[in-house]
C-alpha cells in the first residue's frame, strides 16, 4: 500500500474534523483561543487520531461518524506538548519548527492553552450529539480508558517521574515504566478507542492492545535515537536536549546499536500482535514500520 498517500488522507481528515470542532477565536476570549488554535494546527503527523481511525477501519467498521472521538486525542497530544515545552519543564524554543507556545504567548497563556486543550477534549468525548452508534457504555469505557492513558497512571506520571530522573542513573525497569507511561499510554488509549469504536471482540482488542504498546514503546525508543541522531532542521525542535538535560534514555542506558535493535524488536512485535486480522489492517502493519523508520 502506498503510507505516504494513506497518511495525508487521514491527517487531511482529522485536520477537517479539527477545523470543525475547534473553537473561533472571537469576542472576549479570542487570544486564549488563538493560543489554542496556534499549537493545535502548528503541523504534526496527527499519529493518534490516524491510528484510532485505521483501528476501526481494520475491523470493517467506517469511523467517519465519531471522527471527533480521533480529534480529542489529537487535543490531549498537543496540549502536553504545550505544558512539556515550559521552561518548568523542558525549557524548549521551537516545536515542529515554529516558535513553542510560551515563546509566542507568554508562559500563563500558554498553561491555560494546554488546560483548554485537554479539557475541551473531554468535551468532545462526552459530547451526546457525536459520537455515532456507539452506545453509553462504550462511550463511558472510551472516557474511562483515555482518562487514565493522560493521569497520573499514564501521561502526567511520566512526565513527573521523567523529570524526578534527570540527572540520575535509574534501571532499565523504570526507564520502561515512564515511557510506557509518557508516550506509549495514549497511543494505546488510541488503538483501544479504535478497537471500540470498531466493536472488537475481546480477541480482536486485546490483539490490538498487545499491538498498541509495541507500536508505543518503539515510537519513544525512536524519538531518543532522533535526539541523538537527527538534527534541529529534521525534528522542528532542539536536538541533543536529552543529553544537556541528563535525561534518561535508551541510548544513554543501551548504546546506540542495542537501541536501534531494541526498536526493530518492537516494531516487530507489534506487527506479529496483528496475525488475525486481514489485509484492512495492513495500514496498521505499515504505520509500525513508519514508526522506526521515521526522521521527525
Amino acid at each position: 500500500m502506498d503510507l505516504k498517500k494513506y497518511l495525508l488522507e487521514k491527517k487531511l481528515q482529522v485536520e477537517a474534523g479539527l477545523e470543525k470542532y475547534m473553537l473561533q477565536p472571537d469576542g472576549l476570549l479570542a487570544r486564549h483561543i488563538e493560543s489554542m488554535r496556534y499549537s493545535l494546527f502548528a503541523g504534526g503527523k496527527r499519529i493518534r487520531p490516524v491510528l484510532c481511525l485505521a483501528v476501526s477501519e481494520a475491523l470493517h467498521v467506517d469511523p467517519a461518524p465519531c471522527l471527533s472521538l480521533a480529534c480529542s486525542l489529537e487535543c490531549i497530544h498537543t496540549y502536553s506538548l504545550i505544558h512539556d515545552d515550559l521552561p518548568a519543564m523542558d525549557n524548549d524554543d521551537l516545536r515542529r519548527g515554529k516558535p513553542t507556545n510560551h515563546k509566542v504567548y507568554g508562559e500563563a497563556e500558554a498553561i491555560l492553552a494546554g488546560d483548554g486543550l485537554l479539557t475541551f477534549a473531554f468535551e468532545l468525548l462526552s459530547s451526546p450529539t457525536l459520537q455515532g452508534n456507539l452506545t453509553p457504555d462504550e462511550r463511558l469505557k472510551i472516557i474511562h480508558i483515555i482518562s487514565r492513558a493522560v493521569g497520573s497512571r499514564g501521561m502526567v506520571g511520566g512526565q513527573a517521574l521523567d523529570i524526578d530522573s534527570e540527572g540520575k542513573s535509574i534501571p532499565y525497569e523504570t526507564l520502561q515504566y515512564l515511557h510506557s507511561c509518557k508516550t506509549g499510554a495514549l497511543i494505546t488509549a488510541a488503538v483501544q478507542t479504535g478497537a471500540i469504536i470498531g466493536h472488537a471482540a475481546h480477541s480482536q482488542f486485546e490483539a490490538l492492545t498487545s499491538y498498541g504498546n509495541q507500536i508505543g514503546l518503539a515510537f519513544q525508543i525512536v524519538d531518543d535515537l532522533l535526539n541523538v541522531e537527527g538534527t534541529t532542521e529534521q525534528l522542528g525542535k532542539a536536538a541533543g536536549s536529552d543529553a544537556e538535560l541528563e535525561k534518561a534514555t535508551y541510548p544513554a542506558i543501551f548504546g546506540l546499536e542495542k537501541t536501534h535493535e531494541m526498536a526493530r524488536e518492537a516494531v516487530d512485535g507489534a506487527i506479529e500482535s496483528l496475525q488475525e486480522f486481514d489485509h484492512h489492517a495492513e495500514p496498521l502493519r505499515e504505520l509500525a514500520r513508519y514508526i522506526y523508520y521515521r526522521k521527525n
